[in-house]
């Protein structure tokens, strides 16, 4: 399974089933008629336990599924281990230009914002894609801040595509926006890409919010 940029970074490209290739993101402040249109394409955030998936399992488990599904990522009882840290095991460093891995950096105010707009880009090959679904979780330390679970349908062959969507943050203590600001790239988030519920594509990134300090 499946960085230092000061700026918010876009993400690389990897072909997956299909000729899929993965999202480039552009995080920013949504605002205007732009806000409707993305919580229109916004589902519902996921818990296992309300869903009735199940028992959390590890990424062990995980990573010994032969199809690895929605429900699966969704039971994952923390972020899934930082390709930095096996690179760091090896005596490297790790590739930040790499596709499936993206650092951002912002500014403190960043946490007090309660929406956050994000477009994506990708294009389809020669196949169709259907049920083409994102599952992305955040987390700080060993806590889920949250999940997002976006569905983008249906993807005719051939086609470039642009979809916006809002992220609704949690509403954070004081306490754990300190311990965020102070503890750069602790924040990190899982991205499990899925066509027709099988596990096509896994992204991971890291946040620092000390940017300007």
């Amino acid at each position: 399974m499946s960085g230092s940029n000061p700026k918010a970074a876009a993400a690389g490209s990897a072909a997956g089933p299909g000729g899929l290739v993965a999202p480039k993101e552009e995080k920013k402040k949504a605002g205007g008629g732009v806000l409707n249109r993305l919580k229109a394409r916004r589902q519902a955030p996921h818990h296992a336990a309300e869903d009735g998936i199940g028992a959390a399992v590890t990424e062990q488990e995980l990573l010994a599924l032969d199809t690895i599904r929605p429900e699966h990522v969704l039971r994952l009882s923390r972020v899934t281990e930082n390709q930095e840290e096996e690179d760091d095991d090896e005596g490297g460093d790790v590739d930040i230009s790499a596709g499936r891995f993206v650092r951002y950096q912002f500014t403190p105010a960043f946490l007090r914002l309660r929406t956050v707009g994000a477009t994506v880009e990708f294009t389809v090959g020669d196949k169709p894609v259907s049920n083409f679904r994102m599952i992305e979780r955040h987390y700080f330390r060993e806590r889920l801040l949250k999940n997002f679970d976006f569905d983008f349908g249906f993807c005719i062959p051939s086609s470039r595509n642009t979809c916006e969507h809002i992220y609704e943050f949690p509403q954070l203590s004081e306490d754990v926006i300190r311990l965020m600001i102070e503890n750069p790239y602790e924040t990190r988030s899982d991205s499990f890409y899925f066509v027709d519920n099988k596990l096509i594509m896994h992204n991971k990134a890291d946040y620092a919010y000390n940017g300007g300090q």
